[in-house]
């Protein structure tokens, strides 16, 4: 019995670590905002900073340019079809919001800041419900590494 959990626990230890190496890679062509930061365009690795995947360290492949940022945990009915960084634009900032891995139901959703639900509450005011006005949702196809 002890031999069955010791083995348990080291595949179970195994998985998580092949879990936790992997990163998404895009190229995101506009600047985007992640927590209080404001990073350039360019090309970026996504990666769990933490062992639970609850905290993303996203980072600029040619400067040292960083964000590290808590999420929650998101579910879809279906798979992702694609990896992808999902960023909300809001006027002319944008702000990334979700990160998805291809044929995965659960992906994570960044915690929004005081900033980005504060500009969502004045557009709500001045737009309609059935008007986007200023809003879009933008993802950029990302692979995985």
């Amino acid at each position: 019995m002890l031999t069955l959990i010791v083995a348990m626990a080291l595949v179970t230890a195994v998985a998580s670590a092949n879990g936790q190496s992997r990163s998404v890679a895009a190229n995101v062509p506009f600047d985007f905002s992640v927590g209080d930061k404001i990073l350039p365009a360019g090309e970026y690795t996504v990666r769990a900073f933490t062992p639970n995947g609850n905290t993303l360290a996203i980072q600029n492949k040619q400067s040292a340019k960083a964000a590290i940022r808590l999420s929650n945990e998101i579910t879809s009915s279906l798979a992702s079809q694609k990896t992808k960084l999902v960023f909300h634009r809001i006027g002319p900032r944008y702000f990334l919001a979700e990160v998805w891995v291809s044929g995965e139901k659960s992906g994570r959703q960044l915690l929004k800041t005081k900033e980005q639900s504060t500009i969502e509450s004045q557009l709500a005011m001045i737009f309609p419900k059935n008007e986007q006005g200023n809003y879009e949702v933008v993802e950029i196809v990302a692979t995985l590494r």
